[in-house]
């Protein structure tokens, strides 16, 4: 009887212990925190990788491209453009990070719907929207909505793309002219008080905000081709990172932001995502036949 009461005892000892530490386990962290594009399987998909590019797993399989990937804050949702119709039109889609529970939020035919970005609290999706009227005049529209895809809503005042936030919840976007040169700016969420930041004869485009909302990464081919620049929030302190005879793409920022990830074509034409020190430093090449890098910025595990 002493037997069987000490193996209660100790079996119990044993069951609390185990619910203690599961309790008090320390969250792992995120085994997958780069997102990017690839036509690897013939169509564009999205796949997920660690920082170095080593494991990899795809999260989308259907046909026609799925691209240009933003993560939601908190590191658990993923929003995407999709193309329909035979690419005539293109939509904002959300998913989880394992591809399930995936969302079409935009609908609009032969408008081309994508660059979706995510507010500082996860509640809203900006995108941009391009189309060409009856007349054949393009249209560079700059949306928001909330994140389920309800209330979406033109920025009216705001005429360009590729639109990102700020940690304060101001948008950085590419302007549109007249003489087909694009311009960095930023403004007010509701399309107020625009600030040109950059002024070039030049196509300026795909601005990030780094994560302590002091400096902007973005793609320019102002010297020849697009090479990646960066400068502070303002505007002031431009820097070219790259020299590459062939076009640097679609930068985005490490979570510390003291790297940058972006794409590359090499010789062949083909794409890869390479990896780069905010000062231009260490160069690395880390995916192949892949572009559209998208690196989470939060260390919050899932």
């Amino acid at each position: 009887m002493k037997y069987k009461k000490a193996i209660y005892f100790f079996s119990t000892f044993i069951c609390i212990q185990f619910i203690y530490s599961q309790n008090n386990k320390k969250s792992e962290p995120l085994p997958y925190t780069i997102a990017y594009s690839s036509k690897g399987s013939g169509d564009g998909e999205i796949y997920l990788t660690d920082e170095d590019g080593k494991s990899k797993i795809r999260i989308t399989d259907r046909p026609g491209n799925d691209g240009y990937v933003a993560w939601s804050p908190d590191g658990k949702r993923i929003a995407c453009y999709a193309y329909h119709d035979g690419g005539n039109t293109w939509s904002i889609h959300t998913m989880n990070i394992d591809g399930t529970n995936r969302k079409r939020l935009t609908h609009a035919k032969n408008k081309w719907d994508s660059a979706p970005a995510w507010s500082p609290d996860g509640k809203k999706i900006a995108f941009a929207r391009d189309y060409a009227d009856k007349k054949g005049v393009w249209h560079y529209e700059i949306w928001i909505m909330n994140s389920d895809g309800s209330r979406q809503t033109q920025i009216k005042p705001l005429n360009g793309g590729g639109p990102c936030f700020t940690p304060d919840g101001r948008i950085v976007f590419h302007s549109e002219h007249k003489d087909k040169s694009n311009e960095i700016s930023i403004a007010d969420v509701d399309g107020n008080n625009i600030i040109q930041l950059t002024n070039n004869e030049a196509k300026e485009l795909h601005p990030e905000v780094s994560p302590d909302g002091k400096q902007i990464v973005f793609m320019s081919d102002r010297d020849g081709n697009f090479e990646i620049y960066t400068m502070n929030i303002d505007g002031s302190n431009q820097k070219r990172l790259t020299h590459n005879d062939l076009d640097d793409w679609n930068p985005s920022w490490s979570p510390d932001g003291s790297q940058i990830l972006y794409s590359s074509q090499d010789q062949e034409r083909k794409a890869n995502i390479y990896k780069i020190n905010k000062d231009g430093s260490s160069v690395e090449k880390i995916i192949k036949n892949a572009s559209g890098p998208s690196w989470l910025k939060t260390s919050k595990s899932i």
